[in-house]
Order: structure tokens, then sequence, then C-alpha cells
């Protein structure tokens, strides 16, 4: 059916996705009710809870929000799997991209979905207590979707009313408007959510402070942020650095005490809703995390290799910039925690030669050209890229690790159940630190960013991480951000908040010749506009056509 308005009613009805896991999100399915019946009982508006937070999947552990998240920034760049260069490059990027208008239309539903929850929570039968528990998580979800909305498209379409029916007119509302409001939800949620929570998966209380902490810096009140930050890091909430960055990523440590807020995924992949149109009317459905697809290299055409479920299935959609892997010295455990560069003999069909575990491939940022009277592959810094940065070979490259998932049933399977990490613990010192910079607090500013530097140390190396109040800058910052949050869905908003998109991008990623301002937001989806009888007042974001 087509679409003509701006947000369709959505059949409360729908199934959220349950869990395998008890101690996970539980999700209810009370199958047969009607939208009211779900507004006015508890059993129905749990349902109601659940499919609010169900829509976080739709940007976290997804292809679309990873082109809209890591690509166009300074540290990724197009391999040859690459399916959006439009948002990879900014080359005639318009409303008609895909990932632009899918993100649109779940965002907005999931903003529809909180507002009628918020709205007629009262009516649900829930005990006081449960009551504004509730209300402190969808007011948290409000807030989470608004954020993604305004950073994304800017001052577009703003409500705090449910749609009934169709609506055929939207409203451009200013940033500071969307900011208010969002702040206002999360001192809510703040105030009012438990400080933890048996589901896993729930929006805690330290949660919601540490997104206000993002917020709070977004919006430049540095002190707010780093007084924020710190309430979390000294708050005794329970979370610790995990003492080796590598074991962060370790499918058997996927709920670890550095995460802070996580977007979990079922074990049973058929619960994470891959298709599903009766309990997802806005098209196909969400499934599982499919980050572990995408920043591979192309290995399994090479000699001596297979695919294997430990290489991973390789989409080849993204590889690192050269000014990225340069980013990490040898002292830094990160990239060796981040990064994979050596693929071992795996196939049945070896060349002469070599034997089963054997190395077979070696991909990696360095000269290195292989050991004398070696017979596996080498693809060196000079075989990878040109002189310039620019691609040689878009094919081989180090591979970033930190989405793979050796659980998986078999090499080919596209779904895996790991949790996509929102807001690790050390988030929070960064974010400090970057407001003690803005403060003129250069000392404190780089005492927290040292705890993460020495977190990351390889043995013996701690004091060779470790820097001065005098190298504290906004790009060492952004640097340190890179080297600690590559691949992780937030270096875009990085390079916006800090105004360094136009700068860094063109500087340090030579796929994109040129960013403008007006790329600092995105276009508003065509559709969208089309659908609009107001066409008039809403128009398209300045810059696209």
């Amino acid at each position: 059916m087509k679409n003509t308005s701006l947000i369709t009613l959505l059949i409360l009805s729908m199934a959220m996705l349950s869990t395998s896991c008890d101690d996970m999100l539980d999700e209810y399915n009370p199958s047969g009710l009607t939208a009211e019946a779900v507004y006015t009982t508890p059993e129905g508006f749990e349902s109601l809870v659940n499919a609010a937070y169900s829509y976080q999947r739709w940007w976290y552990g997804k292809e679309e929000a990873y082109n809209m998240t890591e690509m166009g920034t300074d540290i990724w760049m197009s391999a040859a799997g690459d399916v959006w260069p439009d948002l990879t490059t900014y080359t005639n990027l318009q409303g008609t991209n895909a990932p632009i208008t899918t993100l649109w239309t779940q965002l907005y539903a999931a903003i529809n979905l909180t507002n009628a929850g918020i709205n007629r929570i009262s009516d649900a039968g829930l005990t006081p207590a449960l009551r504004v528990q509730r209300e402190a998580e969808l007011r948290f979800l409000r807030a989470f979707y608004y954020y993604h909305i305004v950073e994304t498209w800017g001052g577009v379409h703003f409500t705090l009313e449910e749609s009934q029916g169709i609506i055929t007119t939207a409203n451009k509302t200013p940033v500071d408007t969307f900011y208010a409001q969002i702040l206002e939800d999360l001192d809510f949620a703040v105030a009012n959510l438990s400080p933890t929570t048996p589901d896993y998966g729930r929006v805690t209380k330290p949660a919601a402070m540490s997104f206000l902490a993002r917020i709070y810096l977004t919006r430049k009140m540095y002190s707010e942020a780093s007084a924020m930050a710190e309430s979390v890091i000294n708050g005794g909430f329970g979370f610790e650095l995990v003492s080796n960055y590598a074991d962060l990523w370790d499918m058997g440590n996927n709920h670890n005490s550095e995460i802070v807020y996580a977007v979990n995924y079922a074990e049973n992949l058929t619960l994470n809703d891959l298709r599903n149109t009766s309990t997802n009317p806005l098209g196909h459905g969400r499934g599982s995390n499919n980050g572990h697809l995408h920043f591979l290299m192309k290995y399994d055409n090479l000699p001596g290799l297979t695919r294997a479920i430990e290489y991973g299935r390789p989409f080849n959609r993204y590889m690192p910039t050269r000014s990225l892997l340069d980013l990490y010295s040898e002292s830094d455990a990160r990239y060796e925690g981040s990064f994979m560069e050596v693929w071992y003999a795996n196939s049945t069909n070896l060349p002469d030669g070599m034997n089963m575990g054997d190395t077979a491939v070696v991909a990696t940022r360095s000269t290195f050209s292989g050991s004398q009277g070696h017979i596996y592959q080498v693809y060196n810094r000079n075989d990878i890229y040109n002189e310039n940065g620019t691609v040689r070979d878009n094919l081989r490259y180090p591979t970033l690790t930190k989405h793979m998932d050796n659980t998986r049933s078999s090499a080919n399977e596209a779904q895996s159940s790991r949790d996509a990490y929102v807001i690790r613990f050390a988030e929070l010192y960064l974010i400090a630190a970057e407001a003690q910079m803005y403060q003129g607090n250069l000392q404190a500013a780089a005492d927290h960013i040292n705890v993460i530097r020495e977190r990351a140390a390889k043995p013996g190396q701690e004091d060779a991480m470790k820097i001065t109040s005098d190298q504290v800058t906004l790009d060492f910052i952004l640097d340190e951000r890179a080297r600690e949050f590559a691949g992780e869905q937030l270096r875009w908003f990085d390079l916006k908040r800090t105004n360094k998109l136009v700068d860094r991008v063109p500087a340090l990623n030579p796929d994109v010749k040129s960013v403008d301002q007006h790329h600092m937001i995105r276009p508003i989806p065509q559709s969208q506009l089309d659908a609009v009888t107001n066409r008039s007042e809403f128009t398209q974001n300045p810059g696209y056509q």
C-alpha cells in the first residue's frame, strides 16, 4: 500500500521480539489485542514498551546505520562491496538514498509509539511504581530517537502527540525545540529509572545519565557534561573498564562490566524478526546484528583459504583509511584488539608446500614483505594504498574484528546474536576529557584520557602511552576516539559535534573530494517530501535537490 502519511498509525497488536534468556528484556505478545486494549491493560502496555525498545535494532548493528555513522568520515572508505557510495563520498547524495529513507521511517514510527505510550500510560492499569518506571523508559527512548533524528536531519518534523489515521502535513521545528524536549525527557528518566535492571536491554539510571552527558557535550554544555560523566564514573554503579581491550569483543563476554547500555539481540535468531510483516507493518524485518559482515576483506578466494566461521562472511563493504591505521602506535594494544592481519590456511586445496594451519595471507598496515622463502601471500600498505592514501586494492586490507561472531551456525550465516554496544564506560572518560578541555582544564582532561590509554597499553608500555596536558587538543581527542571507538557507530556524530567534518574528512579520507557545511545534516527522504500537502513549508534541507 502506498504510504501517503508522515507516520502511519502502528497496529499495536504487533508481537514484539521475544528472547530466549530470562535475564534479557522480556517481550510479550498479546495476540488478538486491539490498539485500545494494548493501551488499557498492563500486559498490553508491556507489549507497547517492548515494541518501543525494538526500534533501536533498526539503527544499532545494521548496515544502513553503519553507512550513516561510520562512512563519509575520516576513518573508513569504500571497499569493493560498498553499495551506497553516495553516503560514503557525498557524491550526488539525495533524498532518494535507501538508508536515509528507511531510517527516517523507522525512527518516526518509534517516536509515534513512544508518544502513544507516554500520553496513555495513565490508563494502562499499572501499579504506581511500575508506571513511573515505564514512563521513564519511554521518555528515555523518545529522547534517544529524537536525538538520532535531529542530529541526522536537523530541524525537521517534531510532535509529542500520537498520530492517528493519515497525517498529510509536516512541520519544520527549530533544533533548540528538539533539544529542550530531549533534555526534559532525560531529566525525567534520570530521576525515575532504577539503577539496575534484571532484564538485560532495559535502560537504567546510569545509562540515562551517560546518554545525558553525551547530549550535554553535543549542546556545548561543558560544565554539565563533565559533571554528569564524572557522576557515572564515580557513582558506584559497578561499571569498570575491561582490563584487556580485545576481550570486549569476545562473544563469550557479550555482557561485560564496561557496557553501560546495549541493544541486545537474541541467541535464537528467529526471535530477532528478520521477516515478519504482521508484527512489523512498516516493512521488512529488523533481523539480527549484521555488523560482522561489512568490515571484512575478501579472503575466501585466496590460495589456502576457504570461507570459515572464524573468518566471517566477507561482504567487503568498508575498509580503513590509511590514516586510521596509522593512528595506533606500537605501544597501543587496541590495534591488535581491533584488527586482524593474518589468515591461516584452512582449505583442503592447499598450494604446494603449504600445510593446514600455516600462514596463508597477510594484509598489513606496515611495509612487511614476508619472511625469506615464504609461500604465503602478502598485501602490505604499499599494495593496499597509494602514496597519497588512495586505494590500490579495495579487496584486501586489515580487517576490523570487533563485530565478528564465531558462534554463528555456519560460515554463510548472515545473522548474529552479538549485542550492539551503544554506550561503553570508556566513553564517559572521553566525554569528561573533552568537556574539561573546553573549560580550559587540560590536566583534568589528560588525566581522564590517560585512564583509557593505560588500559590500552601493551604490557610494560603504560608510561609510553600516557600523555601530558600540553598534548590535549581537540584533534588529539578525536584521534583518541577513533582509536577507541572505530566501527562503533559514533564517528559521524563526533565529527559533526566538533565541527570537524568539513576539515578532517577531505584531509584524511582521499575517497572524499569535497565536504560542505550542508553535509552536516542529511537530506530529507524524497518520499516524505512527495507525501506531504504543505510542500512549500516542509521543504528539502538546504544544499540538496
